[in-house]
């Protein structure tokens, strides 16, 4: 009898070890992120970082590439780069529109002086790309906002 029990326990050690796991992020899909200041050691904020495709505190590691603010009149997203990191991609008037000019934005060529360092005026059916420190890029559409004072 201990010959079997010790037969499956080894089996099932060696089962897990023998699996591969795929580490690739989830690059469609949405998230949403806010400035609502979170209290943990310090205060922080949950942004966004595209190479994980998910959402991250600003006092974690890796912190998040971009993050949303506001000025008192508008939203608008900052990034963790030294970098002009923005370009609007388009503004549309309806879902739609937005979702279809998203869909078949596949590449896109940006004047090195058309990137701006925050992006100012978020609003729905905006389509962004995001320049990282790094040169990597991801488009993203604004579906949807919500400014409000809590």
């Amino acid at each position: 009898m201990r010959f079997y029990i010790s037969a499956i326990l080894i089996l099932s050690l060696l089962v897990p070890v023998s699996c591969k796991k795929d580490s690739t992020p989830d690059t469609n899909g949405t998230a949403t992120i806010n400035n609502t200041t979170q209290l943990g050691q310090t205060y922080y904020v949950y942004g966004f970082l595209f190479s994980q495709g998910k959402k991250v505190p600003t006092s974690g590691n890796p912190q998040p590439d971009i993050t949303v603010d506001n000025d008192g009149t508008q939203l608008l997203l900052m990034a963790n780069n030294l970098k002009y990191s923005f370009y609007k991609a388009g503004e549309y008037p309806d879902a739609t529109s937005a979702k279809t000019a998203y869909s078949n934005l596949k590449s896109a060529t940006v004047n090195e002086t058309d990137w701006i360092g925050i992006a100012n005026g978020i609003a729905s059916n905006q389509i962004w790309i995001y320049r990282s420190g790094t040169n990597n890029y991801a488009k993203f559409r604004i579906i949807s906002t919500v400014a409000e004072v809590r």
